[in-house]
């Protein structure tokens, strides 16, 4: 296993958070894996990732959900982010952060983007 560092916010019930998970044990690396929908999200974090990311939160707002049928189309990214907070299923995933940088792995082989070339 090497050390370089992983960090997966994964969902087990997610079929593409599944597969991108295998994809980063396939490589050797061991990831920390963080249960976003258990721990839920805290605004620095979402915020940071987002930044690194160079993405809005409008980007990975899973709009399928019911709880994102209430923000409305001209929701700001305050309110957008709020609603992560409070809501952490309508954030996209998996999304892996590593030194090389961070990404939604959809699809699973955008995982490689992020992780050290073989």
């Amino acid at each position: 296993m090497t050390d370089f560092p992983v960090t997966i916010f994964h969902n087990p019930g997610c079929s593409k958070s599944r597969a991108t998970l295998e994809l980063i044990r396939v490589r050797g690396i061991e990831p920390e894996i963080i249960l976003y929908r258990q721990t839920g999200w805290n605004d620095d974090r979402l915020r940071g990732l987002l930044e690194r990311m160079n993405l809005s939160a409008r980007d990975i707002l899973r709009t399928g959900e019911a709880e994102a049928a209430v923000l409305g189309t001209n929701a700001s990214d305050e309110v957008i982010i709020a609603a992560m907070i409070a809501h952490p299923i309508l954030v996209e995933r998996p999304i892996v952060e590593t030194p090389l940088g961070v990404v939604v792995a959809r699809p699973a082989e955008r995982v490689f983007e992020v992780l050290p070339a073989l």
